[in-house]
């Protein structure tokens, strides 16, 4: 059955918005998982540090015990080396195990009790030890016997092997806690991206039918032509009319959703390696780590995480923007140009940020310099044309060398400017430097996927702009494209009008 162009586009904007919907899905699910993680991870920290100076405090409490019975016994000092190391510690670690549980109400007076055990047993120490030290050896065994100081001790021994069981079970829970947010976070992601591809290819099927379809009627058009030639005239216009409008739809679907889809797939799966990290330092339990696992474990939740969010968000605004304006050429079948006041390193550094991660995984970056006032223009144009040329100098990078791009801005004669992207790679022949705006034509080795529909998108908005790009290139010393348009659209906008 023939595809309608009305059919075509509700299907099309049917399919957009379940991926849309499955988008917000994935983020605001996301979003929602990394900060329940980031709040198990904290008790857990929490639990072990309780855990941590409880054991301190009790090993020191009885070294001290220690070094008092091997005192009274022998007289000797040398018995008195664990006593005094513990003796200067054990009122710190008292405090410090206090302070950590000062959040927990049922806690405060346990250790208000353990406290004046803590400095009972101590003062029955101190006094035992200096009668030993004095020679009243007798004296000091009958403080002993009165069972005063083991009673302290026991009572503190109680109250820190409570707090030990319980900042156990806080660690097994944290751990469960972890590993169960973990695999809803993949499951949330594994579902989430198959719906968007799947969207994506519906679309692009639909696309693909609407199009053969097109081309089917153009050559029933042709052959009408040799006896009905201002019938197929009249056709053949709006053929090709429908035929641009439908190749500007596809390349938005197909290109430029592409590139912030990969970014969030990219950072998922950052955040799932990060979660390896903080589950190796959680998952340890009584195992010492070392300070590197330690440290990387405490940057994986203090930078890595918000660092890959904040770039899922990045690639989840350009698409929410991406999606809102192919709603609208819908519906109105041709996006009127919005001019405002842009200031260009804010486009210029949110194109970057899109790209981030796949530069950064080669080992360069991207260097940005547009101190230059702001221009008035229309925002998604330009966004659309910065973000093209920044993918394609990641696509076509030298694979033997890290990928350094530069983007400057500058201002260019009168009331107009000059943007430069400026990339390290393979570099095009001088005979493809026009080719290459041409619909459907490539440069070079066709070992990269696409349509080269890219840069003849990218001039077709430029010239909207009331702006010209042009490129210069030499193969295997990278690419320049120069972009010069108006410092105010509407002056262009005016000039058309009169």
């Amino acid at each position: 059955m023939p595809i309608t162009k009305s059919s075509f586009v509700w299907t099309s904007v049917i399919l957009l918005l379940i991926g849309f919907v499955a988008l917000i899905g994935i983020v605001g699910t996301s979003f929602w998982l990394v900060q329940r993680s980031g709040t198990f991870f904290d008790e857990v920290v929490e639990a072990r540090d309780a855990r941590v100076a409880a054991i301190a405090l009790r090993s020191a409490m009885q070294d001290m015990e220690t070094g008092q019975r091997g005192y009274l016994l022998t007289g000797d000092d040398k018995y008195l080396e664990p006593y005094s190391k513990a003796r200067d510690t054990v009122m710190a670690d008292y405090e410090e195990l206090r302070k950590l549980l000062l959040p927990y109400p049922k806690a405060v007076d346990a250790m208000e009790r353990m406290g004046a055990a803590v400095r009972d047993k101590v003062a029955e120490l101190e006094q035992t030890i200096a009668l030993r030290r004095d020679g009243k050896t007798d004296e000091a065994l009958d403080i002993v016997r009165t069972d005063r100081g083991k009673q302290a001790m026991d009572e503190s021994r109680q109250v820190l092997d409570a707090i030990v069981a319980a900042a156990d079970r806080r660690s097994e829970a944290g751990v469960t806690d972890q590993r169960q947010n973990a695999q809803a976070l993949r499951l949330v992601t594994i579902l989430g991206g198959l719906v968007i591809l799947l969207v994506v290819g519906g679309a692009v099927v639909m696309a693909l039918r609407y199009t053969g379809e097109l081309l089917a009627a153009r050559g029933e058009l042709e052959v009408l032509n040799r006896q009905l030639e201002e019938r197929v005239a009249e056709r053949t216009q709006d053929l090709m009319r429908a035929n641009e409008e439908i190749q500007r739809f596809a390349y938005i679907v197909t290109h430029d959703l592409r590139a912030p889809l990969v970014n969030i797939m990219g950072f998922t799966s950052e955040l799932d390696q990060t979660m390896k990290v903080i589950q190796a330092y959680v998952l340890a339990d009584e195992k010492p780590l070392g300070a590197a696992e330690i440290h990387d474990a405490r940057v994986a939740a203090k930078e890595d995480l918000p660092e890959a969010i904040g770039f899922i968000r990045s690639s989840t605004r350009k698409m929410d923007g991406l999606i809102n304006a192919i709603l609208k050429i819908s519906r109105e079948g041709q996006r009127q140009l919005k001019p405002e006041r842009i200031v260009l390193s804010d486009i210029l550094g949110g194109a970057a940020n899109a790209v981030h991660h796949q530069v950064a995984e080669t080992g360069g970056e991207v260097r940005i310099d547009a101190g230059i006032p702001p221009i008035v223009t229309d925002r998604l144009s330009l966004e659309q044309v910065v973000g093209n040329l920044l993918d394609n100098a990641v696509k076509y990078r030298a694979p033997e060398r890290p990928a350094i791009i530069d983007i400057r801005a500058r201002p260019e004669g009168l009331r107009r400017v000059r943007i430069d992207v400026k990339d390290n790679g393979r570099g095009i022949n001088p005979e493809d430097h026009q080719r290459v705006f041409d619909l459907f034509r490539r440069s070079g080795t066709q070992d990269q996927p696409g349509e080269g529909i890219g840069l003849a998108h990218v001039r077709t908005l430029v010239r909207n702009l009331g702006g010209e790009i042009s490129l210069r290139s030499e193969p295997g010393a990278g690419t320049t494209f120069s972009i010069v348009l108006p410092a105010d659209l509407n002056d262009v906008k005016r000039s058309a009008a009169s």
